[in-house]
This record gives structure tokens, C-alpha cells and sequence, in this order.
């Protein structure tokens, strides 16, 4: 375990300072500050006693204990709830300082200084200490935690308490990407956590602009703002109200009534329908449908079968059928829209003639499979489009639609090998090194659902991968552009395509709403409209 030293320190006094104006962040580098700009919407513009009406689409499930939290409603909750010491704009994604009073000073290539904002507290009233943020990193980067995000943050080598007000981070290597992941770790507070995690992740204690009232599955989860939070994002409604609507019907229903102000996932069929009288937008997000091999099954050891079922695969009618045109076919791992893009050296354009001729050379015929897919409610729509495609090329497919936990439950039994599936782990950050890692980390994707990891191409990505982070600019995009490239080139597990995440809103009822390029919906900065 990383060696993270502790100084515990005297309680400070702490005067709460006004709230600051709402900022709209700028990326910073370090040792500069992300600077507010003004709200679109003025004081007088907001009911500051309104309550913010949504409606979510997924199931509560799971802790709030962000060393945890996985699931699409309480990791959204969390953006409201708790602070890291940067945290990533969940609409724009860029850096900004949170809980910390600036951005990192850099003090040599593996240190930084980070100040903690004066005068913060938690929910509780309890002020928020140097010796809080050492603990929060500290349990993260235990590996006894099984926390999700240990491998994000595993190039910190130590967090020490410098004072009452500073901690000081060192990094294995210089890390060109410390201001997007320093928010993977809230920051919690030591006393509570530890007098019982258990009941922490149920009742979660944080320092943001909200604090958690209840949380009833199938029901709704409720807010309250904070009111002593002092830092650049305080609440603009008195409360919110996450109403569970996991029926698309009955969500479409609620906000056309005016009883949600705001929904995500708005169904595709429904989007123009609810336009005519609200706001949506269709944002491109990094979201994705993967399909994966399990690649000790033959014959999928070959990449000229992986990739024939690619090629084979008429993305056209995919998206225009199955997803209305809310899609972007995958011509790299990125989407179009990502700042690290670069078309990869293979995209999988419609050839089902080429696919048939790669099947030919690696010797397959007469193929029969069982294609295991999510009942997620728009895959249910592209499966048998993708059926189609492939039985065009004589592969003889069998569709399997599970639930989530049956599908990968049988995955990680091993008896599979072809399964397409959807995923999104751009909640967590957006830089390419993250993203990568998620599938192609050394973890459970590559060990045990593809059984890639014992392969030299393997070891290659890896090697290009651990490279990047310790480069910047144009020496690290091409890096990565190369690893995009083998990525592609293998197609072990790839995306057909990023969609688009339509959410609707009423612009009369909320004011400065934006819609998130991910699963959620953010009320940060967001007030209700007066009168």
C-alpha cells in the first residue's frame, strides 16, 4: 500500500464566507485558478425558496459512499453532495477548484501543494481538515478497500496533512493529468466514516451545495441545500426533489404535465413530441455499445473473425432504425466530438462482402452463435438489427436478451462469446487514459470477460498506455492515437457506436439548466425561475 502520512492538527476557527457567484469553469493549468464567470440568470430571476422537480430513469441501488458509489443515480447525487479537491464540470468536464482554494501549485515535477478552502464545513458542522482529505485518499488507495477508482488514482504516491489548511501530493512520475483525476476522491469526513461505513453510505455526509435528506427506492430521493456550503457552486433552489420514474412512459407524462421540470432519457420515439412544448437536446455523449469476444472461445482467438463481425455489421440502418438517428457510428475509440479524438487506423465501414472474405482466409463456416445482450430498453431495439447484419453473412445467430446481472454473471462464467452490451464510464472522467482503462485496464474485462490479457498485443497497449501519462501534448496524443489504433486494429472489445442522451427541460421553470454528455442530470448552478 502507498505510504500516506498523517498529521493530525488542532480544530480550526473558521468564519463562513458569503456564497460566490456560480462559475462556469475554464480548463486551468496548474497553480492557476479556474475562473467564475457570471450566472446567465440573475438573483432576481430565481426563487431562492424553489424546489427543483426531476425525474431519473435508473433504479436507486447501492451506497453513497463515493468510494463506492457506481450506480447512475447515487453518483450523480454525489456530484451535489460531496467536493473533491477538483472536480470535473459535469456538463463541461473541465477542471475547476472545488474544495480546494485554487488549482494545484506545482512545486517540482512530482509535487503540489493544495491550500483546502477556508471556512468549509460538512453537513454536519464540521470543518473540514487536512487530516479529512489524507483519509479520504488513504481509503481509496488502500487495495483492501476494493474501491472501483483505486486504479485511477494509483500514480499518487503520498498525501500528507502540511498544516491546518494544506496538503501536499506526490506522484510516482510527472502526471500530466492530476487536475482531471484529483475528483475521483471525495473527500468525506474521518470521524464519521469510521464510526460507522455502513450507515455513511446510506446517509452520506459531504461539504457540497446539498445534503442528502432521504433516499426511497422506486420513489424518489430528496435535498436540501446547504447553507452554510461557502464555495464557488452554492444551492440555488431551497431543495430538489429525484423522482424515480424508471417508466419512460411515465416520465414523458410527467414532464409534458409540468410536474418534472427536468428528465434524462427522454425516449427516442418521444423526442419530438416533447420538444413541441420543452426544451431537449440530444447531446453527443462518449456512451457507447461495445461488442466483446471471449477471445479462448475459437474461433474468436482470430482478429480476422472479430473483425469480420464488425465489418459485417450495417451501421446505417442500426442507427437510423433502431436508435431514430441518436447515434454516432464508431470511427475510433473516442467519439468525434472528444477533444483526444483520432480516426483510427481501421473503421469499420459496412462491407459485408469483406467480411464474408475475412471469414473465408481464417477457415470458419458455417458459424452458429448465441449473441448475449442487455435488456437495456434502446439495445433491445438494435439486437436484432445486428442479428440481421450478421445472419446476411451466413453466421447463424441466436439472440439472448438478460438483465444486466444475468448477462454478466454469465460472462464472467466464461460460457459465452460474442456479447454486445452497452457502457459509459465517461461519469467517472473523460480523459482517454481513463477511459482506456476501464476495458483495458488490468482487470476483470481483460483477464476474465475477453481473456486478452495474456496476448503480446495486450502488453503492447500496455506499455503505450502507462507511456501517455507521463507525456503531454503532442507527444501524448500521438501515443495514444497509437493505442486507438491497436484498439481498433484488435477488436477485442470495441464500440459500434457513442450515442446521443436527449433530456428534456422546462427553460420557464429552471434557470441556467445545461444537460450532461453522460447519465444524470446536474442542478449545479441551477435555480427555479421566480414567479
Amino acid at each position: 500500500m502507498n505510504r500516506i502520512p498523517t498529521h493530525r492538527r488542532a480544530g480550526r476557527i473558521a468564519a463562513a464566507v458569503a456564497g460566490t457567484v456560480a462559475a462556469a469553469v475554464v480548463l486551468a493549468g496548474c497553480g492557476g485558478a479556474a475562473s467564475p464567470a457570471p450566472s446567465d440568470g440573475s438573483p432576481a430571476d430565481i426563487d431562492p425558496a424553489g424546489t427543483i422537480e426531476a425525474g431519473i430513469s435508473y433504479a436507486l441501488s447501492g451506497s453513497f459512499d463515493p468510494m463506492i458509489a457506481s450506480g447512475a443515480v447515487t453518483v450523480a447525487a454525489n456530484w451535489h453532495i460531496f467536493e473533491g479537491l477538483v472536480d470535473l464540470d459535469p456538463v463541461t468536464k473541465e477542471p475547476y477548484a472545488a474544495l480546494a482554494a485554487d488549482l494545484p501549485t506545482q512545486v517540482d515535477e512530482t509535487t503540489y501543494d493544495i491550500d483546502i478552502r477556508e471556512g468549509a464545513t460538512f453537513h454536519n458542522g464540521d470543518p473540514v481538515t487536512a487530516e479529512d482529505v489524507v483519509y479520504s485518499y488513504e481509503r481509496v488507495l488502500d487495495p483492501a478497500s476494493e474501491s472501483l477508482f483505486t486504479t485511477y488514482i494509483n500514480f499518487i504516491d503520498t498525501v500528507t496533512a502540511v498544516d491546518e489548511d494544506t496538503v501536499e501530493i506526490t506522484t510516482k512520475f510527472p502526471y500530466s493529468l492530476l487536475n482531471d483525476r484529483l475528483g475521483i476522491v471525495k473527500i468525506v469526513p474521518k470521524a464519521v466514516v469510521e464510526a460507522d461505513a455502513e450507515d455513511f453510505g446510506a446517509h452520506p455526509v459531504g461539504s457540497g451545495p446539498y445534503a442528502l435528506v432521504s433516499a426511497v427506492p422506486e420513489d424518489k430521493v430528496v435535498f436540501e441545500a446547504y447553507e452554510d456550503y461557502n464555495g464557488p457552486r452554492p444551492a440555488k433552489a431551497a431543495g430538489m426533489n429525484w423522482n424515480l420514474l424508471a417508466d419512460s412512459a411515465a416520465r414523458v407524462t410527467a414532464m409534458s404535465s409540468g410536474t418534472i421540470q427536468a428528465m434524462e432519457d427522454v425516449p427516442y420515439i418521444d423526442v419530438d413530441t416533447l420538444a413541441s412544448t420543452v426544451d431537449v437536446d440530444s447531446v453527443q455523449s462518449f456512451g457507447l455499445l461495445f461488442m466483446m469476444f471471449n477471445t479462448d472461445a475459437a474461433p474468436f482467438d482470430d482478429v480476422r473473425v472479430r473483425q469480420a463481425f464488425f465489418y459485417a455489421l450495417d451501421m446505417d440502418k442500426i442507427i437510423e432504425t433502431g436508435m431514430l438517428g441518436n447515434a454516432t457510428a464508431a470511427s475510433s475509440f473516442l467519439p468525434e466530438s472528444y477533444p483526444n479524438y483520432n480516426e483510427a487506423s481501421t473503421v469499420y465501414t459496412y462491407d459485408p462482402d469483406k467480411a464474408e472474405s475475412l471469414l473465408s482466409d481464417a477457415g470458419v463456416s458455417d458459424l452458429s452463435i448465441t449473441l448475449l445482450t442487455t435488456d437495456t430498453g434502446w439495445v433491445k431495439e438494435v439486437a436484432p438489427l445486428i442479428k440481421e447484419s450478421l445472419d446476411a453473412i451466413g453466421v447463424d445467430v441466436t439472440l439472448e436478451v438478460s438483465q444486466s446481472a444475468a448477462a454478466y454473471a454469465k460472462v464472467d462464467s466464461g460460457d459465452y462469446t460474442v456479447m454486445v452490451a452497452p457502457g459509459d464510464p465517461s461519469v467517472f472522467g473523460s480523459d482517454p487514459d481513463l477511459l482506456m482503462n476501464w476495458w483495458y485496464g488490468d482487470n476483470v474485462w481483460t483477464n476474465t470477460r475477453t481473456n486478452w490479457s495474456d496476448t503480446d498485443e495486450y502488453a503492447q497497449l500496455r506499455t503505450l498506455l502507462d507511456a501517455a501519462v507521463q507525456e503531454e501534448g503532442d507527444a501524448q496524443q500521438q501515443t495514444w492515437n497509437q493505442a486507438f489504433d491497436l484498439i481498433a486494429d484488435e477488436a477485442v472489445l470495441y464500440p459500434l457506436f457513442h450515442r446521443k442522451l436527449p433530456t428534456a427541460w422546462n427553460d420557464q421553470a429552471l434557470v441556467d439548466f445545461a444537460p450532461v454528455p453522460t447519465t444524470g442530470l446536474s442542478f449545479l448552478d441551477v435555480g427555479v425561475a421566480a414567479g
